[in-house]
């Protein structure tokens, strides 16, 4: 699944989700942070929420990869780090992704560990 806001997540998508998990399917999804879209923790633990309402684990929460003409959706990786620090304070590992970034030659997914936010 690709789903970046909890609201994509309707009626809809949960009932063909739990279809197909009843036939055995195993759904994860990744999702893009996206700045003003998604970079609060308000919304990812909304998403990550109705993804498990949905039967669908949170697998994939991606940095934006440098594309012309995306620049205004960034999120910086301090932020982001931040962000995935209290995603994880507030939900239960199994609901909080793993922050990655794809980069150009490389083999797999750059994992980047989460780094909670000063009080």
């Amino acid at each position: 699944m690709h789903a970046n806001h909890a609201q994509e997540i309707d009626g809809a998508v949960r009932a063909a989700m739990h279809a197909l998990k009843q036939a055995g399917a195993t759904l994860l999804n990744q999702a893009v942070l996206l700045a003003g879209v998604n970079d609060s923790l308000a919304a990812l633990k909304a998403l990550s929420t109705a993804l498990w309402q949905a039967a669908i684990l949170p697998y994939y929460l991606h940095l934006l990869d440098p594309v012309r003409g995306t620049g205004h959706f960034e999120v910086s990786e301090t932020l982001a780090r931040e962000l995935m620090g209290e995603l994880a304070a507030c939900l239960p590992g199994y609901l909080v992704p793993r922050l990655v970034r794809e980069s150009a030659g490389e083999s797999a997914k750059r994992v980047i560990a989460p780094t909670p936010r000063n009080p």
